[in-house]
């Protein structure tokens, strides 16, 4: 049994079929939110109306009614992404607060997986990215959710936007770090914190510290989030089912409007995605980034591993995933995983989906067809914005 590197419920991955197409997306996508020349929140009436239909009142969500997780309230349909932005919510107090491991301990063993698997990678002791971050790994960040266990952390990543060069507001993480899976539905108040504590300060340090110093960037909420079918049909909490499949992108937007910069323009990068990445003998290394937040670490500092990718195969059926030896543990799912593009340049090919309770390694989905669905269709749907 496999657990999630991620600090929510235990991981749930899933299964077979295609990543969803753009016909799962409203046709006419707006802004989570946007700002009124007194500089308070507004919420589009088209957000306010698909509320509604779901018998959402926004002020009862925005006063706690988010907190409600009966499953014939708890939106799961791809279609039913609903994320109003409730400004001030992920204050420095909740974003340290956030750093716990729900999930339950598992057994490591894998025995039973068929196709190609090769030999368990040594251990790789995690290192801490120089500060700041931002000069180093300027596209990660730290995401934030809230789920039926309380307020939880996963890892992300600034990726380009083929439909908006220059100037994307696009973000790749993990599908379990968006959605619950088979039992379950949408994350809520997710939000994503580029180069969080930039400056690498401590716990404690960060207790004192103001909101700049721990969002630097600001906060970024999904206005769109988008995974596989294959997770939100089939993902469970344990056992690794459909990890090569557990890949999401999320559609941000400023929590206090627009300054007029996009997030790529404010962070001042972001990684191509490659959906084809050469077979493992061809990768000489790969880098995964991320902010691990159960013991023996805090969350609160970003952390990489670099190693030589070998194969994991979990089921005939599936895609083999990238495996890597890492200590990294919950909080890390979601990050980036990069490699030496094509042109030689710094390349996303993967993120961080599960690994044993023990921790020794991680592994990540091989994007293929289906990522790229994923990627695209949220990338058409804000074509021009």
């Amino acid at each position: 049994m496999l657990t999630v590197a991620a600090v929510t419920a235990v991981l749930a991955l899933t299964a077979t079929a295609c990543g969803p197409s753009e016909d799962h997306a409203n046709a006419e996508p707006s802004n989570s939110a946007g700002q009124t020349s007194d500089n308070k929140i507004t919420i589009p009436d088209d957000l306010r109306d698909r509320l509604k239909e779901h018998g959402v009142d926004l002020d009862k969500w925005k006063n706690g009614e988010w907190k409600n997780w009966d499953k014939d309230t708890w939106l799961r349909e791809a279609k039913d992404f609903i994320n109003p932005i409730i400004e001030g919510l992920w204050d420095p107090e909740r974003m340290r607060d956030a750093d716990k491991a729900p999930e339950q301990p598992v057994d490591n063993d894998i025995s039973g997986d068929k196709g190609v698997t090769d030999p368990t990678p040594a251990p790789v002791q995690a290192t801490h990215a120089q500060s700041p971050y931002h000069d180093n790994a300027a596209e990660s960040g730290k995401l934030f959710f809230d789920g039926p266990e309380g307020s939880m952390v996963c890892s992300a990543t600034v990726v380009k936007d083929p439909a908006n060069p220059g100037k994307s507001n696009m973000v790749w993480t993990a599908g379990h770090c968006v959605h619950a899976g088979k039992e379950g539905g949408w994350y809520r108040n997710i939000a994503f914190v580029p180069s969080y504590n930039n400056s690498g300060l401590s716990l404690a340090e960060l207790k004192n510290a103001p909101k700049e110093k721990i969002a630097p960037y600001g906060v970024w909420w999904g206005q769109w989030a988008q995974t596989s079918d294959q997770w939100i049909a089939d993902g469970g909490p344990t056992g690794g089912q459909g990890a090569p499949y557990d890949f999401a992108v999320l559609h941000v937007a400023l929590e206090k409007g627009s300054t007029g910069k996009s997030l790529e323009e404010t962070v001042g990068s972001a990684l191509p995605v490659e959906f084809n990445a050469p077979a493992v003998p061809k990768i000489g290394s790969m880098t995964a980034t991320g902010f691990p937040a159960a013991p023996p670490y805090d969350g609160q500092k970003m952390l990489q591993c670099k190693d030589k990718p070998g194969r994991l195969s979990l089921t005939e059926a599936d895609p083999t995933m990238y495996r890597i030896g890492c200590s990294m543990t919950g909080g890390s799912s979601g990050g980036g995983w990069v490699t030496a593009g094509q042109d030689g340049k710094p390349t996303l090919v993967s993120n961080t989906s599960i690994g044993p309770v023990s921790a020794g390694w991680l592994a990540g989905p091989r994007l293929g067809k289906e990522a790229k669905g994923v990627y695209d269709a949220v990338s058409k749907k804000y074509a021009g914005q």
